[in-house]
């Protein structure tokens, strides 16, 4: 057996005290599946005195994160203490002096995982950076290395998926549906990031980069979060037999020049194979030339689960520096552009209050057709004077029903537009 490999732990939180766990409690098995110890040479932390949820030698134990990282012995840098500094500054410290880097850090790599990627001399592996223990970036820069993907679909955040699972389940409301996430430590007392799609964009990026062979960065993704999906958009969902969730989607274009990156809420059909994904669980759906349509399904956050693809990782980055070789570096020779949302194709479900009153049905199509948006079906329902009127579109451009929906709220018989959301997910079985 080889000498130890030695690494340093950069965050001792929620992730990094079961990643210090399972390499204690592992030990053997993991230097058998390695062909070497994995010995813990440090853990930098920000508080010395913070209870842990994890038995840790004190002289383990740094402030001094820097140090630990550019220390001659140390062979591996697990960063789990995420954000953008000083991970990004220690990272590439690391790099510098030749480690090899394990990351969980989604919002550094998509800003800016092209510097990393250009300073790296090892390792750079990320599977926990997106879908927690869902083995889902492995596949497609490796397993999937061999193919063209057209589409990534994914539900990639398990805090807005459990609120938007709650209120299609048992009726409660956005506010009642966050506030039990939170009471239940899914949904953090700041949701922002996740309710507002930040967390979900994050990740989309990195999927696409990775699946499309080219550099794709957080502000490159169309983000909209679930703040403004309400009971009446869950229930006319379900009316029609779908169900909303907040999806990524990552597309290439039809003919094959471009790629869309979107993050909103969208309607499914309750066939769809997402459709199913209920709770905090996360899945993500590809669809590649070859492979045809494959789904990884699995808990996509919390400690025990990311720890785990974290030490997917050392595994294999401990046995690259054994062997002396490195595993994929960054593939971007596709250089495909990020086209703009208005160029993206999909269906729409457009919620209108109106007056209720002859004409206003014809008025309404005329301004769709105006725009060159087609109407696939019509719900009207009374309310007295007024109406709410439901419409479902065919496929067309995001720009051509942002002008269709501008045009709408002129017009004088409507008395505001509702709600609108797009329809995804028809093609799929």
């Amino acid at each position: 057996m080889s000498k130890p490999v030695k690494v340093a732990l950069l965050g001792c939180g929620v992730v990094g005290s079961q990643v210090a766990r399972l390499l204690q409690e592992q030990a053997d098995d993991l230097a058998a599946r390695v062909g070497a110890p994995l010995e813990l040479a440090g853990v930098a932390v920000r508080k010395m005195s913070r209870k842990r949820d994890v038995d840790l030698d004190p002289e383990l134990l740094t402030t001094d994160a820097h140090a630990l990282v550019t220390r001659p012995d140390v062979d591996v840098v697990v960063e789990v203490i995420g954000g953008i500094e000083p991970a990004r500054g220690l990272i590439l410290a690391a790099m510098a002096e030749g480690k090899s880097i394990v990351s969980a850090n989604k919002a550094l790599l998509a800003e800016d995982g092209a510097t990393l990627h250009a300073a790296n001399q090892a390792d750079l592996y990320f599977e926990a950076a997106v879908a927690g223990a869902i083995p889902l970036i492995r596949p497609l820069r490796e397993s999937l290395a061999g193919d063209r993907v057209h589409r990534v679909l994914g539900i990639v955040n398990g805090t807005t998926n459990y609120i938007l699972d709650k209120m299609d389940s048992t009726g409660a409301s956005f506010t009642d549906a966050l506030e039990e996430a939170q009471s239940l430590g899914y949904a953090e007392a700041d949701p922002t990031a996740d309710i507002e799609g930040f967390d979900a964009a994050a990740k989309a990026a990195i999927l696409a980069g990775i699946a499309f062979h080219s550099r794709v960065t957080a502000a490159d993704v169309h983000r909209e979060g679930i703040t403004g999906v309400s009971a009446s958009d869950v229930a006319s969902a379900k009316a029609m037999g779908y169900v909303i969730k907040l999806l990524a989607i990552c597309a290439r274009s039809d003919d094959g020049r471009s790629i869309g990156v979107r993050v909103h809420p969208a309607m499914i059909p309750r066939t769809h194979p997402l459709a199913g994904v209920r709770e905090a669980y996360n899945a993500v759906f590809v669809e590649a030339e070859s492979a045809g349509r494959l789904m990884f399904y699995g808990a996509g956050a919390g400690g025990a689960p990311t720890a785990s693809a974290v030490l997917g990782d050392i595994v294999a980055v401990a046995r690259n520096r054994i062997a002396g070789t490195r595993g994929p570096s960054e593939s971007v020779y596709a250089d495909l552009a990020v086209h703009p949302m208005g160029e993206t194709v999909t269906r729409y479900h457009v919620s209108l209050d109106v007056a209720d009153k002859p004409g206003v049905l014809a008025t309404v199509a005329e301004m769709f057709s105006r725009h060159d948006v087609s109407i696939q079906t019509v719900r009207q329902e009374g309310r007295g004077d007024d109406a709410q009127l439901v419409l479902v579109t065919h496929r067309a451009s995001d720009a051509a029903l942002s002008a269709t929906v501008e045009g709408l709220r002129e017009l004088d018989i409507v008395r505001a537009v509702a709600s609108v959301m797009r329809v995804e997910g028809d093609e799929a079985p």
